[in-house]
């Protein structure tokens, strides 16, 4: 079959990019990880290249066949899975460098806020590096062997005996670039995660106050959430399979629910031996999206993710209600 090389831009608000797609007869499936319904992105790559489009909901193909990965993440770990594993990322959501991931989100392989209307036909290649260097190399002095190259960076390693002095400089050097790299990631995932979120928390707390939406709450959420059979409906409702891995992309739905909740516990519109309870009910459906990325980096077999995503997405419906009850069976006495 006759596979079309195509370019993936960036929207308007997007990170990264351009991608080159260019599928073969062995790299030649488009993952789509995109919750209940596949992306028309998706398909339109699938479309435009001649590639299998697969659910990545409904069952998964080795790494290495993969083209490129399709994704919604708002900004958690999914939208770096693939990116870490190599595999040409499409996020549709307008996400850039963010997430526990972030590291291995660069613009060679991700491009976000990608809209049907970026992708395009071309002719273009990637040039290989690695191809080319050997080329020069074989041009220059004849092709070389990988044992013949081996043997050379083992015979030059040989040459060069380190003393006792200059081992214990290495390690000390090699211990305290390891303490400076974990304190570069700790202050980078605070400025990028969790700063962003105070912002985010502070100013919807604020529109919550001067819109007047905190009385709304008050006298709909509230009454939910301060008796046990409302928090249980609650948990049933973000626990349906067909909507928890709509409720789930970034925990959003949790984030807000959750800052509107405890912004009502505060002014003590429901009772304080709620909170823990409240704090199952509306985290049923957190990690739903999750589901397929997390079996593919398990190794999970495709049979394995078939039969096991549905069978996590219809257990959320049991457990929620379950660690509802649990919750505010152990939140007796915490209050008192």
């Amino acid at each position: 079959m006759a596979y079309k090389n195509i370019k993936i831009t960036k929207g308007n608000a997007g990170f990264g990019g351009p991608l080159i797609i260019e599928p073969n007869e062995h790299k030649n499936k488009v993952l789509c990880v995109t919750g209940q319904q596949v992306s028309p992105v998706a398909k339109k790559i699938a479309e435009m290249t001649g590639c299998e489009l697969v659910d990545g909901f409904k069952t998964t193909v080795p790494d290495d066949e993969v083209a490129v990965a399709v994704v919604n993440c708002g900004g958690t770990a999914r939208c770096g899975v693939y990116p870490k594993k190599g595999i040409m990322t499409v996020n549709v959501e307008p996400v850039g460098a963010v997430g526990p991931l972030a590291m291995y989100i660069k613009p060679e392989i991700y491009v976000s806020d990608v809209k049907e209307s970026n992708l395009f036909y071309t002719d273009e290649t990637n040039a290989s590096t690695a191809s080319t260097a050997e080329e020069e190399l074989a041009t220059a002095d004849g092709p070389k062997s990988k044992e013949q190259a081996k043997a050379e960076v083992a015979a030059a390693q040989g040459q060069k005996k380190q003393n006792l002095v200059t081992r214990i400089g290495v390690g000390v050097g090699h211990v305290v670039n390891k303490f400076f790299a974990a304190g570069r990631d700790s202050i980078d995932m605070v400025i990028r995660n969790i700063l962003p979120f105070m912002a985010f928390t502070s100013t919807l707390l604020g529109i919550i106050q001067a819109s007047g939406l905190g009385n709304v709450i008050a006298h709909t959420i509230s009454p939910l959430c301060s008796t046990l059979p409302g928090m249980i409906a609650i948990s049933f409702i973000c626990g349906m399979p067909f909507l928890s891995p709509i409720l789930g992309p970034g925990a959003v739905i949790a984030q807000v629910v959750g800052t509107l909740l405890g912004a009502e516990f505060a002014k003590g519109n429901i009772p304080p031996q709620y909170s823990l309870p409240a704090l199952f009910a509306i985290n049923a459906q957190v990690g739903c999206d999750f589901i397929p990325v997390g079996l593919s980096l398990g190794e999970a077999e495709p049979e394995t993710i078939e039969m096991g995503v549905p069978a996590v997405l219809y257990s959320r419906i049991i457990t929620g209600p379950i660690g509802v009850i649990v919750g505010f069976l152990l939140s007796f006495g915490l209050y008192a």
